[in-house]
């Protein structure tokens, strides 16, 4: 039917058709308009159309039906709408743009109203697509993140459902089971089969595979090793969707370089670096190991513990990098003389200790011979020949102690007593003794840092008398300690302690500085009376030794001529070189130098002649025996005859009998010291003595 003939004309039915269009359109959920057959304009528009194309009523009543949806398609179906043969129908999908900016996904329909009482006209409907579009274009990144995500990760990821049927893999998973490629889209049972090959252990991979599939749902955890060797461990969960089980996620990761970097890190933390034994650590696991053993079968073990004698000669002379060739060397040698299953470990700088199984005191015996002779027989490192020699402490299980700890501290304890021996040897760990022995020096260190701390030390001061005048020319400086529990304690007691611990450069500054302050106070009071002060090898040694003397000359206002200083021959020789430096800068300070003990340590006239020195003084153990014994008598005579020669001062110690100062005296010996003078006195005692003399006035 057609809508004007209905109406007879187009204005004056306008309204009522109009109204009769618009409520069959607006009776429509979908936005939809209505285009009249003829005229092709727009009869009748729904608000939900209007809506979505932004668009008010007025705008679009009336209006062609191109500009409405003005897209090519629209177009070009309403320019061949009307003629005849012409589709009556369109269907498909377009983009226009959406109200405000973007973009609609629309699908459009139209179709020509046709039937007994039909209208003519076109019905146009619309449906967006839009929201549908962007929940597929979500899921579609979502995907592609997710899959970006599976083939970036370490892990190589299976996918399969519940009976086992693969979905998918990443190329992670491919590459570790060196999938070849093509077997990459091949079936699941050649997949499964490759895995089942490239297994160290087919049959216990199968058990493990058994194992997680008769865990159905459970998540479960293992490890296996592929024939190339890789370490695989494996993760199988339950992938799950709205509560319900969908399959399984299988994820293998590849163990091998943390595994192979945790040996690395244990390797370090229980080996030496520098010969590749055990170190301390490792060492005393294995003797704690070894000693639950051999209790269980009332075995016997022994511990050796080896330690290079003046191993810092090498290290000054030849330099570290030597240093570090001669342990290793000194390593190579101690593995040669031991029996398999025995084990050597380095257990600090130059020390090595040997775990001898099965040894009582004569295989152990045994085993230090051998090691002494090995390590004593001539080096050659890079062009440099030497020898050096060794000290070893032996401790027996169970004799000595029945912990790794306490056997490897007895070892040291014998170790320590063969270097205070004489060194070059090997000593047995005495029991009971020896551990007294060591408690003893740490208590008496611990001690002596507490009475230092407290000014609780104190010096004497032994005359020097002239042997012609008879008159006191000199004094000599001596440490004393009186404990109020103990009582007076000696120095030859606690100076080896102090000099072992390093102490003794404390102790050494404190009796330098007492002695320069009283020896000041003597000469403000109008005698000028030299002070003797005894030097230590490692307070010589210090850097800053002659700059320390200056400034307490300085300091007290004291002249350097009445500061004598007394050093030991092992100390002018140790280092020549370095010795003649000091002995030089001191002597440019004016004070007066001495060698102690003279004829006990290393004499060298060479070192005599070559060194600014003032004064020898002839140890006791000469003079003791004077003027009977023969021996003694020609080494003192020799060594006055050498001072003459040498232009030095001669001073005889620990003279106690009348006849041994008269033999001195006839020798022509300088000044003497000793108890048939005085022992040594505190500073007001000897003030006493020499007070009344009036002689020697301050300068």
């Amino acid at each position: 039917m057609n809508l004007r003939a209905l109406v007879g004309h187009r204005e004056s039915a306008a309204p009522a058709v109009a109204g009769e269009c618009r409520a069959l359109v607006e009776g429509l959920w979908e936005p939809t308009w209505l285009v009249d057959g003829r005229s092709l304009r727009v009869l009748a528009v729904n608000d939900a159309a209007l809506a979505l194309l932004g668009r008010h009523r007025d705008e679009v009543l009336e209006q062609p039906a191109e500009a409405v949806l003005d897209t090519p398609e629209d177009m070009a179906f309403w320019a061949v709408a009307q003629q005849p043969g012409a589709d009556t129908a369109l269907l498909s999908r377009t983009l226009v743009p959406r109200p405000g900016g973007g973009t609609l996904h629309l699908e459009r329909r139209i179709h020509r109203l046709q039937g007994p009482g039909a209208p003519d006209a076109y019905l146009v409907s619309l449906r967006d697509l839009t929201p549908e579009r962007q929940a597929l274009e979500e899921r579609d990144t979502l995907i592609a993140e997710l899959r970006a995500t599976l083939e970036s990760t370490a892990d190589g990821l299976l996918v399969t459902d519940l009976q086992g049927r693969i979905r998918a893999f990443n190329r992670r998973f491919a590459q570790m089971w060196q999938l070849p490629e093509a077997l990459a889209t091949g079936d699941d049972e050649a997949i499964y089969a490759w895995m089942l090959d490239a297994a160290a252990e087919p049959e216990a991979y199968l058990r493990q595979l058994e194992a997680v599939e008769r865990g159905v749902l459970v998540p479960a955890t293992d490890r296996f090793k592929l024939r190339s060797g890789r370490v695989v461990e494996r993760v199988v969960l339950t992938q799950w969707s709205r509560g319900r089980p969908l399959g399984r996620v299988w994820s293998f990761r590849d163990l091998s370089e943390r595994l192979a970097a945790d040996q690395r890190i244990e390797t370090l933390a229980t080996t030496d670096p520098l010969t590749g034994v055990p170190n301390r650590r490792q060492l005393t696991e294995r003797v704690a190991t070894a000693l639950i053993e051999v209790q269980r079968q009332r075995g016997r073990i022994a511990l050796l513990l080896l330690d290079v004698d003046r191993f810092k000669q090498i290290n000054d002379s030849l330099g570290q990098g030597m240093g570090d060739r001669v342990l290793a060397e000194v390593c190579s040698r101690i593995r040669t003389c031991l029996r398999d299953g025995d084990v050597v470990g380095r257990v600090g700088g130059d020390q090595f200790a040997m775990l001898i199984h099965h040894a009582g005191a004569e295989a152990a015996e045994h085993a230090a011979r051998r090691i002494l002779r090995a390590t004593e027989a001539p080096y050659e490192i890079e062009g440099a020949q030497f020898t050096l020699t060794c000290s070893i402490g032996v401790a027996l299980f169970p004799e000595a102690a029945d912990t790794a700890h306490d056997l490897l501290r007895r070892a040291e304890t014998a170790m320590q007593a063969a270097k205070a021996d004489g060194r070059a040897g090997f000593r047995f760990h005495r029991t009971g003794s020896q551990d007294d022995e060591v408690r003893k020096r740490v208590r008496l260190d611990h001690a002596m840092r507490q009475v230092l701390a407290r000014d609780g030390f104190r010096l004497h001061y032994q005359p020097q008398v002239d042997l012609s005048t008879g008159r006191v020319v000199g004094t000599e400086a001596l440490i004393r300690w009186r404990d109020p529990t103990h009582g007076d304690i000696s120095p030859a007691d606690f100076i080896p302690v102090a000099e072992a611990s390093g102490f003794i450069v404390q102790i050494g500054d404190w009796v330098l500085s007492q002695a320069v302050r009283q020896a000041a106070s003597w000469y403000a009071a109008g005698r000028a009376m030299p002070v003797s002060v005894n030097v230590s090898a490692l307070q010589f040694q210090q850097a800053d030794f002659a700059t320390r003397v200056s400034r307490l000359l300085a300091e007290h206002r004291l002249p350097p001529a009445l500061l004598e200083l007394e050093l030991t021959e092992s100390i002018l020789v140790r280092d020549a070189a370095e010795a003649l430096e000091r002995l030089e800068a001191l002597a440019a300070l004016g004070v007066q130098l001495a060698i102690d003990d003279f004829g006990t340590g290393y004499s060298s006239l060479a070192y005599l002649k070559r060194f600014p020195l003032d004064a020898l003084k002839i140890d006791r153990r000469f003079v003791r025996g004077l003027p009977g014994d023969e021996s003694d008598a020609a080494i003192v005579r020799a060594i006055v005859q050498m001072a003459h020669a040498l232009g030095l001062r001669v001073v005889a110690e620990g003279v106690e009998l009348e006849a041994q100062r008269g033999f001195l005296a006839g020798l022509g010996c300088h000044t003497y010291q000793g108890f048939l003078f005085a022992p040594a006195l505190d500073a007001q005692a000897l003030w006493e003595v020499i007070e009344p003399e009036k002689a020697l006035p301050a300068a």
